[in-house]
């Protein structure tokens, strides 16, 4: 067995994914429980921590790789997807983790977001939002909700946000879910599932700021409300929600409504499937929101589709077979050169 079968087959703590730093930010920021969660569930992988890179922007949630025991980039605002997906392109072997906010992904970093997407570029990505910006201290961001006072909007905000789930299903990502970060457990499934999956893997972790946005997601998903106000996606099972699982959502046309489950009568409860190609469905759950209907939270859509280093480097492939191995001094100088005096 070589040294390298012997570190991939090495059983890993979440230890070994922290480097030692310590870990800043705000306390009780949501960021603290997401890298917890991060690391806890690459350590049950059994893949060594070089055999992953973490790349972030700019925002608090960047701070991400500085604790992380693997490869990292903390690149530049709006623009570490062109890192990852370039790094991924170069290094196949290696798995690329993206940790982004709300801000930095879909303001400055929008473009690079659609188009990473609709290539399925194999590359994990996991958006903290909390609408707002908080690390330049409390603007409003691509996600705030109309009407809501900051800095930068003291009359309130008069933009319609961004959903990031609809936005992903819209741009094609093949895999799209929605966790949080006071849920560890839920939040741990989710990320396995996007680790494990080949292609574009979107999540969006509902996270809260303590400074500049607390509770902004407290009327839906804390503790004591969730049951009544969050709806859990699980593939083959019907959509039910509520505390005595009293609540179910049917289709009715081209939306879901809400019935209770005892008189539903000739409405039955839609039974989810993740896999349905088209994202029509996942869309139309993607619209539910707080308070006319539940949040929610999983996985939204998952299908496999060929990821785009794969087809680029098969491409690269029959290249070199149909035309021998490159030349770079040719491609430079070209079929025809000249001389300028």
């Amino acid at each position: 067995m070589s040294n390298e079968t012997e570190v991939v087959a090495k059983k890993f703590t979440p230890q070994d994914f922290h480097n030692g730093t310590v870990v800043r930010w705000c306390p009780g920021c949501g960021d603290y429980a997401i890298l917890a969660a991060v690391q806890k569930v690459l350590a049950e992988r059994e893949r060594p921590p070089h055999m992953y890179t973490f790349v972030s922007g700019i925002g608090c949630s960047s701070r991400f790789p500085l604790y992380m025991s693997t490869y990292g980039f903390h690149s530049i605002h709006g623009r570490a997807l062109a890192v990852a997906t370039g790094l991924k392109a170069a290094n196949p072997e290696q798995e690329v983790w993206l940790i982004t906010g709300d801000g930095d992904c879909l303001s400055i970093g929008g473009n690079h977001f659609i188009h990473a997407l609709r290539r399925n570029q194999d590359v994990k990505i996991l958006l903290f939002n909390n609408e707002i910006y908080g690390l330049t201290k409390g603007q409003y961001s691509p996600t705030s909700q109309m009407g809501m006072i900051n800095k930068t909007a003291p009359y309130g905000t008069i933009e319609e946000p961004v959903s990031p789930i609809r936005l992903a299903l819209a741009a094609g990502a093949t895999f799209v879910a929605r966790t949080s970060d006071n849920d560890l457990n839920h939040m741990a499934e989710v990320l396995r599932r996007a680790a494990d999956h080949k292609g574009s893997a979107f999540v969006e972790i509902l996270q809260n700021c303590v400074i500049f946005n607390d509770k902004v997601h407290e009327d839906y998903y804390g503790v004591k409300t969730r049951k009544d106000t969050l709806v859990y996606l699980h593939h083959g099972e019907p959509v039910l929600y509520g505390k005595t699982v009293e609540k179910a959502l049917v289709v009715d046309g081209f939306k879901f409504k809400s019935v209770e489950t005892a008189h539903a009568g000739a409405d039955k409860p839609y039974v989810f499937d993740e896999h349905e190609d088209t994202g029509s469905i996942a869309s139309m759950l993607s619209k539910l929101g707080h308070p006319d209907f539940p949040v929610p939270v999983g996985v939204f859509r998952s299908v496999v589709h060929p990821a785009y280093h794969e087809l680029m480097h098969a491409q690269i492939d029959t290249a070199r077979q149909a035309n021998g191995e490159p030349d770079l001094g040719k491609l430079l100088k070209g079929p025809k050169t000249w001389v300028v005096k």
